[in-house]
């Protein structure tokens, strides 16, 4: 059975969807787990629903100062860092037209400033043999209508996890991706639109998935889990789709 005791293990973006299947997933693993995230309120219903020992941080990956401190933070709670899923980020949608410069600034900011400094930081906290992985998606391989901006926010993630990988590679830092296709988290009710418009935009994606649905956040928790294991030992700069298919078939 996979195992992380005596691993520990950060978390942005760890107070819903995906970043909190995977929180719980590494705690039942055996872990020792920090999430850090903007909503209080969100990472206080983490800790009850993982357990007091879960290391919560309010953090903005806007912020350098913000990440500085997070990672401070969580290298002093945890002892040291020996993951890191690099997870935060917003999905935002608007036809080419209609993007200004406030929207292109909002999705790079999360999306890739963001997740740039926390990888940075993070490599000059994490224990040698550290993993950290990146959460791209498949849009960066697809051409997706209304996806523009969000497309190359997570196109330039995947050009990070090549370079991380590179340069952290002789001291044994593994650096991967995992690609969600479409996956069922609050990210959808984020994006601006209203309910008609967001039921319709997701059947639009699920008849697209050859598999014909959604996938669970839980579903791409154990993609994560796999990539920071033992198992993927020979795994390096790789994203790992878990889609359903959709950017495959």
């Amino acid at each position: 059975m996979m195992t992380f005791d005596g691993k520990t293990v950060l978390i942005t973006g760890g107070a819903s969807g995906i970043g909190l299947a995977t929180a719980k997933r590494f705690h039942r693993l055996g872990a020792h787990v920090a999430i850090a995230g903007r909503n209080e309120k969100g990472l206080d219903q983490a800790r009850r629903d993982i357990g007091h020992d879960l290391v919560t941080i309010k953090a903005d990956v806007t912020s350098l100062d913000d990440i500085r401190q997070m990672v401070t933070t969580a290298k002093q709670e945890l002892g040291k860092i020996d993951i890191a899923f690099v997870n935060a980020g917003i999905a935002l949608m608007a036809p080419v037209g209609d993007v200004d410069e406030a929207f292109f600034d909002r999705t790079f900011d999360v999306n890739v400033k963001g997740a740039f400094f926390t990888a940075q930081q993070v490599a000059a906290a994490l224990e040698d043999r550290g993993t950290i992985i990146f959460n791209t998606s498949v849009v960066n391989q697809r051409g997706m209508a209304m996806s523009s901006i969000y497309t190359a926010s997570k196109a330039a993630v995947r050009s990070f996890v090549r370079v991380f990988a590179n340069e952290l590679s002789p001291r044994g830092i593994r650096v991967t991706a995992v690609s969600p296709g479409p996956v069922e988290t609050p990210i959808y009710e984020k994006m601006g639109f209203d309910q008609t418009t967001i039921d319709g935009f997701a059947s639009n994606l699920v008849e697209q998935v050859p598999l014909k649905r959604f996938g669970h956040p839980e579903e791409i928790a154990k993609a994560v889990t796999f990539l920071a294991s033992a198992d993927a030992s020979f795994i390096q700069g790789e994203e790992l789709a878990v889609d359903g298919g959709w950017a495959q078939v």
